[in-house]
């Protein structure tokens, strides 16, 4: 279905883009550093399931709308850097300890992300990023072999190949980041560092979002 060699350089140009950091790594960080291993391990499931919805958008060909109708695209741009802010603000605004169980596992408490928000914001944040979509445009047809046939297989294929990839090393992250929070708990200084440098992270991304050539 796919032509062997190019999926070989394929596999190889996708993992330098997985392990270099990028916007979705580092949303992954600030989740798993505020709430700990389990939610930055659903913080990239949730990454995931966005980079799934970009990759079958690009295999069908929904990408096309941006070109049809430019204004689509800046209208989710807004919408990404305006819910990034909103995550920004509630995690600078956030005072409370980050507690920890007997175990030492982060508990349940006002200054940790819910577990399943932290699904649902990684997925939200990754779709609300039209960029996803043309990168997976621009990317993904260079290693389809036209002559094969099937395009469309091809590139969900592929899309398919770039999201497990990516998904096994934002777990990673999002477990290295949470354990080293866990370890930190019980100040409430250090909690308060982890609010400040998550909001920090949440604004950085949303500058980037709106400033970044288009």
């Amino acid at each position: 279905m796919v032509d062997t060699s190019l999926y070989a350089a394929f596999l190889a140009a996708a993992f330098a883009l997985c392990v270099a950091p990028g916007p979705d790594m580092m949303f992954i960080v600030a989740m798993g550093g505020r709430g700990g291993p389990v939610t930055g391990v659903l913080a990239a499931l949730g990454v995931a399931a966005g980079a799934l919805v970009h990759a079958v958008s690009a295999a069908l060909g929904l990408s096309a709308l941006f070109t049809t109708l430019p204004v689509l695209y800046h209208v989710l741009r807004w919408l990404g850097a305006a819910y990034l802010l909103h995550l920004a603000v509630k995690a600078f605004r956030d005072r409370s300890p980050l507690a920890t169980e007997e175990d030492g596992t982060a508990a349940a408490g006002p200054a940790a992300p819910g577990r399943r928000r932290a699904f649902w914001q990684g997925a939200v944040t990754n779709l609300l990023n039209p960029k996803m979509i043309l990168f997976n445009v621009a990317f993904l047809p260079q290693f389809v072999n036209p002559a094969l046939g099937h395009v469309s297989w091809q590139l969900l294929m592929l899309g398919l190949t770039l999201v497990l990839m990516g998904f096994t090393v934002d777990v990673s992250v999002g477990l290295l980041s949470g354990r080293l929070s866990s370890a930190l708990r019980g100040s409430r200084r250090v909690a308060r560092g982890l609010n400040i440098f998550s909001g920090t992270v949440f604004t950085g991304l949303a500058v980037r979002l709106v400033a970044a050539p288009d």
